[in-house]
């Protein structure tokens, strides 16, 4: 079956099972595999997000938690999403699902918040645990996980300035090496997000408005699966977020936050960079668009391999075309909901026209001097 088929995408495929400690196990390195791997990931964002009612959250709040609130759903492309506002003040997100795979998805999720909860240099949201002392509950076909809602202001309404770049730079490698402590459940699940997935994303060009912004896609696709993919195994794998991207990153008292952990996976560690710098590729009159202060806060944190270095921009450009194709298909599926998936598009087209001159040789350059900034 084809992606052409929009929403049947589902493989029918067992899911692989890895291991830790490698970049990616043979296990999924035939093509059947992969192609199994990247059905069942595109089946889950080709799915419309998962709906549970009011009065069943109430209920589930109440008897896994002892606690009651104000509920209100929020807009999400996956699980279905509410803020708790309880009597004494304090707001919670409350995240649930009814789809089988959301289990898998919200024990990576749970497990990576409380794995990083106490760690120094970011904010992160803490994991309330249930009645019983659980990160998650999965009852009568429902299943969720209870968690603070940070204050904040998302990344993308603040003005950028240097400092605060080089703060959420320094802040994202500090939440880095928190996620690297340890293995976390469901790390290998299937996300359409993840690196291996890209090159297989071609099949979505055809939702693409012809134009100079298809071909820029095309021309990264085909560099990341000559250049970049075959490299992608020498640098250092770890869990990542996976997207950290202005809406997912809050500028708060406290200090920069990181919240959403939905795409998290084993992946590049130099991946969380790459996204977070490819959204903010925006000044053509700067070789890496206005990244490079973000760039050198990371590298203060987490110093950058010549590897990771020499990857980068190409991840950069990948990420950023993974992006488009995959916003303009779910776009498609979900007419009622493209401005909300589409939210970064505009940002992810600029940034991609920005760096497309670049050669391999200046892309290398451009990051060590901006890592030597740190």
């Amino acid at each position: 079956m084809s992606v052409d088929d929009d929403a049947g995408l589902a493989g029918d495929a067992g899911r692989p099972i890895l291991s830790a400690g490698t970049a990616w196990e043979p296990a999924l390195a035939s093509p059947v595999a992969l192609d199994a791997y990247f059905r069942e990931a595109a089946a889950v964002l080709a799915a419309p997000p998962s709906v549970v009612e009011e009065g069943v959250l109430a209920d589930l709040l109440a008897r896994h938690y002892g606690l009651s609130g104000q509920i209100t759903t929020l807009s999400s492309e996956v699980e279905c999403t509410a803020e708790v506002a309880l009597p004494d003040g304090r707001r919670l997100i409350l995240k649930t699902s009814r789809r089988p795979e959301a289990v898998e998805s919200f024990r990576f999720q749970s497990a990576a918040i409380a794995t990083v909860a106490g760690a120094a240099g970011f904010v992160a949201p803490l994991i309330l645990p249930t009645g019983g002392g659980a990160l998650m509950f999965a009852e009568d076909g429902v299943c969720g996980y209870l968690q603070t809602r940070l204050a904040g202001t998302p990344m993308h309404r603040v003005a950028r300035s240097p400092g605060l770049l080089r703060d959420v730079g320094c802040a994202l490698g500090q939440l880095d090496l928190a996620l690297g402590r340890r293995d976390l459940p469901a790390m290998h699940r299937p996300v359409l997000w993840h690196v291996r997935c890209w090159p297989r994303l071609m099949e979505l060009q055809r939702y693409l408005p012809p134009g100079p912004v298809a071909e820029a896609v095309a021309r990264s696709m085909r560099d990341y699966e000559g250049a970049i993919a075959p490299a992608i195994g020498s640098v250092p794998w770890q869990v990542a977020h996976n997207d950290p991207s202005p809406f997912n990153t809050l500028v708060s008292e406290d200090g920069i936050a990181f919240i959403d952990f939905g795409d998290g996976c084993w992946g590049p560690r130099i991946q969380d960079l790459a996204i977070a710098a490819s959204h903010l590729v925006s000044d053509p009159a700067l070789p890496l668009g206005g990244a490079e202060h973000l760039i050198a806060g990371y590298a203060a944190a987490l110093p950058l391999s010549p590897d990771e270095a020499a990857l980068l921009v190409g991840l950069m450009r990948a990420r950023q075309s993974a992006l488009i194709l995959i916003n303009y298909w779910r776009s498609h599926l979900f007419p009622a909901n493209a401005d909300y998936i589409k939210k970064n598009v505009a940002r992810a087209e600029q940034g991609l026209a920005i760096l497309a001159p670049l050669d391999p040789a200046r892309e290398r350059e451009a990051v060590m001097e901006a890592a030597a900034m740190s």
